[in-house]
């Protein structure tokens, strides 16, 4: 049964999937992984395992989506009947659902940061003091925490082509155009080149095995994959357009962001003398103390907290959307209920994790905050595992048949580049998704 609901444009479908996937892993950890784990290599190897493992599991995740028009539970049930396959559109189900109830509170950081900014209230230069206030502050935290999640079910109760896809339309160009100012006026700093030396120019020198790992997780996260979300986008997309040019724009789209944030940050924090290795303070902390010596600083600093903002609600709402898809099963008129609803849960289920470091900071979970812990459950147990279980199922229960169809591989080139995606996805990536698992769960 064809989805009630379709993307009005491809462009649409794009802008909505590489939104999905410009969150907080391109523009917060990105930058920070790269300072840490050796500039320019590091950015070299995750162009490479984002072409060579994330692009052909984000065919993969297409394929199933497209094939059946359904959601992520019921298009895993139609493709193996009978079997407990389904169970990796629950898994994704559940991650997103863990997912945003702390990302949430990171994107209630950023609404507090904003109104901050625009109140004159954000000055330092004892930024590491108002991180703390901001995010120890336990009425603030879970109030923001609220409100962003209110943005979040307020698009997705709107519809796929009324909610989503008009909000990504708006702000996916207005997160590159601010990007571009941003990118501007950070290379037009004294001593600019030696930021973008140090992002652009590989020294193999500087990465370890370690950061290697880093590079390879990095390059399958970044694109979304692994939590059945793209199964979800890709079942709203029309049988004519083409998965492999669609595919290749959000790559392109996701790789460019993450060059963007390099030209717009690490210029900034070369000029002004800091370390590139701030690691996580380095948005919250780092950044607005970088940009208060520039001229215009709180102007600019305002830009990237907004074009943050805008990364962060379109993977929510991508996140929330396939939770409400797979429980309104194409019923529209449940949709809005549904938004709602689920979006409260998920308030009500971070509200720890916005209290872990305040009131309840205190409580640990196997040594751990609570938010650390939800974020260790979900980056280093089931993305991984998800991606892995996506991997095997593609070329295992999938027909041959349906695959060379969906992906439009009947010319001898499209053919042979067919080969090429089919090994991958069959043996290159389920092996490099298990030692990027094994290094994650602490095995080496």
């Amino acid at each position: 049964m064809k989805q009630a609901e379709q993307w009005t444009s491809r462009l649409g479908f794009i802008l909505a999937a590489a939104g999905s996937a410009i969150g907080l892993g391109a523009i917060w950890k990105f930058p920070y992984m790269v300072g840490t784990s050796g500039g320019g290599a590091f950015f070299l190897l995750f162009i490479i395992f984002t072409l060579a493992i994330g692009l052909p599991l984000l065919l993969g995740e297409f394929t199933v989506g497209r094939s059946t028009q359904k959601e992520a539970i019921s298009a895993y049930k139609t493709i193996a009947p009978g079997s407990l396959w389904h169970w990796i559109g629950r898994l994704g189900v559940t991650t997103c659902f863990l997912l945003l109830s702390f990302y949430s509170v990171v994107g209630g950081w950023i609404l507090t940061y904003l109104l901050r900014g625009f109140t004159g209230q954000l000055q330092g230069p004892a930024y590491d003091k108002v991180f703390g206030d901001v995010i120890g502050d336990p009425v603030g935290a879970v109030v923001a925490q609220l409100v962003f999640m209110l943005i979040t079910a307020w698009v997705v109760a709107r519809g796929v082509s009324s909610g989503i896809e008009s909000a990504n339309k708006y702000m996916m160009p207005g997160l590159f155009l601010l990007f571009m100012v941003l990118m501007v006026r950070s290379l037009t700093l004294d001593g600019a080149m030696e930021g973008v030396s140090f992002f652009l120019r590989p020294d193999f020198t500087k990465l370890s095995a370690q950061s290697i790992l880093y590079a390879l997780g990095q390059s399958f996260f970044a694109l979304s994959v692994g939590v059945s979300v793209m199964v979800t986008y890709s079942s709203y997309l029309a049988k004519n357009e083409s998965l492999v040019r669609s595919a290749g724009s959000i790559v392109s789209l996701n790789l460019l962001v993450s060059l963007f944030a390099g030209l717009a940050i690490f210029p900034a924090v070369f000029s002004l003398g800091v370390k590139p290795e701030a690691g996580p303070g380095l948005l919250f902390i780092v950044l607005p103390s970088v940009f208060e010596k520039i001229a215009f600083g709180n102007i600019f600093l305002l830009i990237f907290l907004a074009l943050f903002l805008f990364a962060t609600l379109t993977s929510a709402f991508s996140m929330l959307e396939i939770i409400v898809a797979s429980l309104a099963k194409g019923d529209e008129a449940k949709r809005k209920r549904l938004a709602w609803v689920i979006g409260l849960l998920i308030f009500i289920v971070g509200v720890p994790s916005a209290l872990s470091f305040g009131v309840w900071s205190e409580v640990t979970l196997f040594g751990k905050s609570i938010f650390d812990a939800m974020d260790f459950l979900v980056s280093n147990i089931l993305m991984p595992l998800g991606a892995l279980l996506i991997a095997i199922f593609v070329p295992l229960k999938m027909k041959r048949e349906t695959l060379i169809h969906e992906l439009g591989a009947h010319t001898s080139l499209g053919k042979r580049m067919f080969i090429i995606w089919l090994l991958l996805i069959k043996y290159v990536a389920p092996i490099a998704i298990l030692a990027v698992f094994l290094q994650m769960l602490g095995f080496w």
